[in-house]
C-alpha cells in the first residue's frame, strides 16, 4: 500500500503531535501550532497538500536524496519483499525464513545470531567448570558464586537497555554490548583464584542483556499478530546458542586445543574464538541492518517521522504495570531455569553419573539445543491460541506450559537413570522454552508504546530467577535444589490469573473491547502500533474543541489544517 505525499505529510504530524503529548509537550495541545511549526509558508503547505500519489521503481531512497522542491519521503524503503500492515508503522505480517532482505528479515535474522554469539561469549566457559576447579582447586560454593556473578551481571543491563531501545532502536546497544562483552571473554585466561574468576564472569555476563534487543528488534518490525511467533523463534534460536556453546567448547574445541598443550593451557585459551566471534559480529552489524522498517531512529527523528522519546518516562511507564511484574516472575521460572541448567548441567551429569568432561558437556548441550524449535512452538501456538480466543488463549497457553515445566523438573530430580533422565531432561527443556516463547507472546500488548521498557524488565526477571535458583543449587544438594526449582515453577503458573491486561479477557474472568476482537477475529479492525501512544478521549475533545478557527485561518491553509485534524481525530475512531 502506498499513501499519497498528502496523507504522508498528514501521517507525520500526527505521529508527531502524539509524540509531544506523550512528553508532555505543552504545545501538543495545539496542533495548529505544530502545522504551522512544519510547513510556516504557503508554498509547502501547497507542496504537501496538493502533491498527487505518486509511485516509484526505487527500491529504497534516503530522505536526503530527494530533490529539492519536492515533498520529502518519508521512510527509507518505498517497496518491501515482505506484506505489511501502514497501520502498524508498515511492519510485517509474515514471516519467511529463507529470506535475509532489508528490513524486516535482515533485522530478523541479526537478532537471532548476535543473540546467538552473545550465548557463546556468556557461558563459553561453563562446560569447562570443572577443568577450572580442578587446577584452581575450587569449592562447590566457589563455582556457584560464579555461576550467580555471571547471570547477575545481566540484570541492570536488562532493565536499563529497554528504554535505550525505546530510545535509540535495537541495532546500536546490541553492536556495543557484544563487542564489550567480547574483551572479558578474550581475558579468562588470566584467572587465577575464585574471586577473579567471580569478576570475570561478572563482566562478561552483559552480553546476556543483549536479549531485550532481540525481542525489541523483531517487535519492531513485525505486527502483533505474528510478533508471539517472530519473538519466539529469534528468542529460540538465539538461546541455542546455550545448547551449541556446551558442544562446541566442551567436545570440539576443548579437545582440539588440549591435543598441543596441557588442559590448563587449553581451556586458558580457547575463550580467544567465542571473543573475536563476537566483536566481529558487533561491530558488523551496525553497517547491514536497520532499526525498524522505515529505517533508522537517528534519521527518522531527523526527518520528522519519529517523535523524541524519553527513557526514563518509558521505563516509569512499563514499571508502573502490574502485569509487567507478574510476567517477570513467570519468566524468571522459565528463562532463568534454562540459565541454572546451562551453568549446571554438565557437572551434574559429569558428578551424578560418573561422566567425562566431554561426556557431560554432550549431555548437558542437549538441554540448549531444544531451543531449535520449542520456543517457536511456544510462540506459534500462543499466536494460534490468540486468533481462536484472544488474549485468554495466550494466557492459557503460557499457564499449561510453567506447569508441565515445573512437572517435569520433579521428575527429573527423582531419576537415577542416565538415559531415562537424559530423555525427561529433553522433555522438561522443551516445555521451559515453549514458556519462554508464550512469555513474549504476551509482552507486546502489556503497554505498546513503552514495548522495550517492558521487555527489559520481563528480561531481567529470567537473570533474577538464575541468581535465585543459582543460590538454591550452592547451599543444596542437587536434588533437593530441583525439588524447590519445580515447585516454584508450578507456583508461578498460578499468576496467569492475576494477569488482566487493558482491552483484553484475563485467563477465566473479564472480556475482551469490541477493538480486541476484531484484531484478533481479523475483522479489519486496525491493530495499535506497538511504538506509538493512542490519545485519550480527554486529548481528542482538546484537538477538536480547544483551537479557535482565527488561529488556523492564520497559520496554515484551511484545506490543509482541517486534513490534518481528520488525520489526528481518527484516533479515536
Amino acid at each position: 500500500m502506498r499513501l499519497s505525499t498528502r496523507d504522508q505529510c498528514c501521517w507525520k504530524l500526527k505521529e508527531e503531535w502524539r509524540g509531544r503529548r506523550l512528553e508532555g509537550d505543552e504545545h501538543s495541545h495545539n496542533p495548529c501550532t505544530l502545522w504551522a511549526h512544519n510547513f510556516p509558508n504557503p508554498m509547502q503547505q501547497h507542496l504537501c497538500l496538493a502533491s498527487p500519489t505518486s509511485t516509484t521503481n526505487t527500491s529504497t531512497m534516503s530522505t536526503a536524496e530527494v530533490p529539492s522542491g519536492q515533498a520529502p519521503e518519508l521512510k527509507k524503503y518505498q517497496e518491501y519483499t515482505l506484506n505489511v500492515d501502514p497501520n502498524q508503522d508498515d511492519k510485517a505480517t509474515e514471516i519467511k525464513l529463507c529470506n535475509f532482505k532489508r528490513p524486516h528479515m535482515r533485522a530478523f535474522h541479526c537478532s537471532w545470531f548476535c543473540f546467538f554469539t552473545a550465548f557463546f561469549i556468556w557461558f563459553a566457559i561453563a562446560p569447562l567448570l570443572p577443568e577450572v576447579k580442578e587446577t584452581l582447586g575450587l569449592s562447590k560454593q566457589e563455582i556457584w558464586t560464579s555461576n550467580i556473578c555471571s547471570v547477575a551481571g545481566t540484570i541492570f543491563l536488562r532493565f536499563v537497555n529497554g528504554p535505550l531501545c525505546d530510545k535509540y532502536g535495537a541495532r546500536i546497544p546490541m553492536g556495543v554490548i557484544l563487542a564489550f562483552a567480547s574483551i572479558p571473554c578474550a581475558l579468562t585466561g588470566l584467572v587465577n583464584d575464585a574471586t577473579s574468576l567471580a569478576v570475570l564472569r561478572f563482566f562478561i555476563g552483559f552480553g546476556g542483556s543483549t536479549f531485550v534487543m532481540c525481542q525489541y528488534w523483531t517487535s519492531r518490525m513485525f505486527t502483533k499478530e505474528v510478533v508471539g511467533t517472530a519473538n519466539a523463534l529469534v528468542g529460540g534460536w538465539g538461546n541455542l546458542g546455550g545448547g551449541v556453546t556446551q558442544l562446541i567448547m566442551g567436545s570440539v574445541l576443548f579437545p582440539l586445543f588440549k591435543t598441543g598443550m596441557s588442559a590448563e593451557m587449553a581451556w586458558r585459551t580457547v575463550c580467544i574464538v567465542p571473543a573475536c566471534v563476537g566483536l566481529t559480529v558487533g561491530i558488523t552489524i551496525l553497517f547491514i541492518s536497520d532499526d525498524a522498517p522505515k529505517g533508522n531512529y537517528k534519521e527518522m527523528k531527523k526527518n520528522g517521522v519519529m517523535a523524541e522519546v524519553s527513557a526514563g518516562a518509558s521505563f516509569r511507564s512499563g514499571a508502573a504495570n502490574v502485569n509487567t511484574w507478574l510476567l517477570f516472575i513467570q519468566y524468571a521460572c522459565c528463562f532463568g531455569v534454562e540459565l541454572t541448567m546451562n551453568n549446571a548441567a554438565a557437572s551434574y551429569f559429569k558428578s551424578t553419573f560418573e561422566l567425562t568432561t566431554e561426556s557431560a558437556a554432550a549431555i548437558a548441550s542437549l538441554f540448549g539445543w531444544m531451543n531449535l524449535f520449542a520456543r517457536g512452538v511456544g510462540g506459534f501456538v500462543s499466536d494460534k491460541a490468540n486468533a481462536r480466543t484472544g488474549m485468554r488463549g495466550r494466557l492459557w497457553v503460557q499457564t499449561i506450559c510453567l506447569i508441565m515445566e515445573g512437572i517435569m523438573v520433579l521428575i527429573f530430580a527423582n531419576t537415577k537413570n542416565l538415559g531415562l533422565a537424559i530423555f525427561v531432561m529433553v522433555i522438561f527443556s522443551s516445555f521451559v522454552q515453549a514458556a519462554e516463547g508464550s512469555s513474549y507472546g504476551i509482552v507486546p500488548y502489556v503497554n505498546p508504546p513503552v514495548t522495550g521498557s517492558i521487555a527489559g524488565i520481563v528480561g531481567a526477571g529470567g537473570n533474577t530467577g538464575a541468581v535465585c535458583f543459582g543460590l538454591g543449587f550452592r547451599q543444596l544438594e542437587s536434588k533437593q535444589a530441583f525439588i524447590v526449582m519445580g515447585s516454584c515453577i508450578i507456583a508461578s503458573g498460578a499468576l496467569s490469573l492475576l494477569i488482566f491486561i487493558k482491552g483484553h479477557a484475563g485467563l477465566i474472568m473479564g472480556q475482551d473491547s469490541e477493538e480486541a476482537i476484531a484484531a484478533w477475529k481479523k475483522m479489519g479492525a486496525p491493530a495499535s502500533t506497538l511504538m506509538v501512544p493512542e490519545p485519550d478521549a480527554e486529548a481528542a475533545e482538546e484537538v477538536e474543541k480547544g483551537v479557535p478557527a482565527d488561529d488556523a485561518a492564520s497559520t496554515t491553509s484551511s484545506k490543509g489544517y482541517n486534513d490534518f485534524l481528520k488525520v489526528v481525530n481518527s484516533d479515536k475512531e
